[in-house]
């Protein structure tokens, strides 16, 4: 009797439980979805220092294309076809501004772009231009050859507190075309601002032991006049704004004459240029070029020196500080 009163009772206990089952699949036990994560928004970069700023605040949120990549020039850079169509793929266009980027509207045409564009530099105060007495071309010659960056020097990454700046306009824009990240944009910014202040301490502590008068650096072209505007350092170019500016004879004289007169020990070939004009100006002011190159309108390749712009603006101080100190 006690047998089949449990047979029963077991049998109820498993109807039972069929039951509950169907009525769970009949009234919505829906399957357990992972949340997935929004695709990355599509950022166009002019050259790479920027695709490195966007990425830095973007992170995995935003997928970055450079146009102009790591050790190549963007003032001799001509937009392809693929070019075109990345740009016109993209939701955020990134570019420096100040004229920089020479080809930009002729690519915003062919792309028929309607994204969002930000223009980072605008809002600084920029430089202007060397004058056309100073080391470059003859009186009233254009330096650059269909490559005139017009009446600023659009080189002001080269002031870490202007990148600051950018940092933030790269933010700000990415918020307009990504509402539901701009914490996640923000707050990175916030992060790597604090690193770019830090990195600006850093650089003016490199160059506190030399005295201003030995703050003397020959470079291959003029980009870097709003570093030395902002660490107190003067730099001598043997061309013009461009890396594709000619300079005259005259002028190459008189930065060999100065760098005999003032002693000048501290002389680069940029990574971007041709060297043999630096070589020959070296030679004959009886100096010896610095072995490194220094890095100014283009990371390295990851595994260089530079392959971001913190890493750039290290490598490029520690190197003049220790040309100027008679340091290998």
């Amino acid at each position: 009797m006690q047998q089949r009163v449990w047979q029963r009772s077991a049998s109820w206990r498993g109807w039972r439980k069929k039951v509950v089952a169907a009525c769970a699949l009949a009234f919505g036990a829906a399957p357990v979805v992972q949340a997935q994560a929004p695709a990355p928004v599509p950022v166009v970069a002019s050259f790479s220092i920027l695709g490195d700023l966007v990425q830095q605040v973007g992170g995995e949120r935003v997928q970055v294309r450079t146009l102009v990549g790591p050790e190549a020039d963007a003032h001799v850079f001509q937009p392809k076809p693929a070019d075109a169509r990345s740009v016109a793929a993209a939701r955020l266009l990134v570019v420096n501004g100040l004229g920089y980027e020479g080809w930009l509207e002729r690519l915003l045409r062919n792309a028929n772009y309607r994204g969002e564009l930000v223009r980072v530099a605008d809002g600084i105060e920029p430089l202007p231009a060397r004058d056309s007495h100073d080391h470059g071309a003859k009186a009233g010659h254009r330096h650059e050859h269909g490559h005139d960056h017009g009446e600023h020097d659009p080189h002001a990454w080269q002031d870490v507190r202007h990148v600051i700046h950018y940092t933030q306009r790269i933010a700000e824009a990415l918020c307009r075309v990504d509402a539901p990240g701009c914490d996640h944009y923000r707050q990175r910014a916030q992060t790597y601002t604090q690193t770019l202040r830090a990195l600006d301490a850093e650089i003016r502590a490199a160059w506190a032991p030399i005295p201003p008068q030995q703050r003397k650096v020959v470079t291959s072209h003029d980009a870097f006049r709003y570093y030395g505007h902002a660490y107190g350092v003067q730099f001598l170019p043997a061309q013009g704004v461009s890396t594709s500016s000619e300079p005259s004879a005259a002028g190459v004289a008189r930065l060999i004459r100065q760098i005999r007169a003032e002693g000048v020990r501290a002389v680069f070939v940029e990574r971007l240029t041709d060297p043999r004009l630096v070589q020959r100006v070296a030679q004959e002011a009886g100096v010896t070029p610095s072995p490194v190159p220094l890095y100014s309108d283009a990371l390295s390749p990851p595994g260089g020196p530079a392959p971001d712009y913190v890493s750039l603006m290290r490598h490029n101080t520690r190197a003049m500080v220790e040309a100027i100190q008679g340091r290998p």
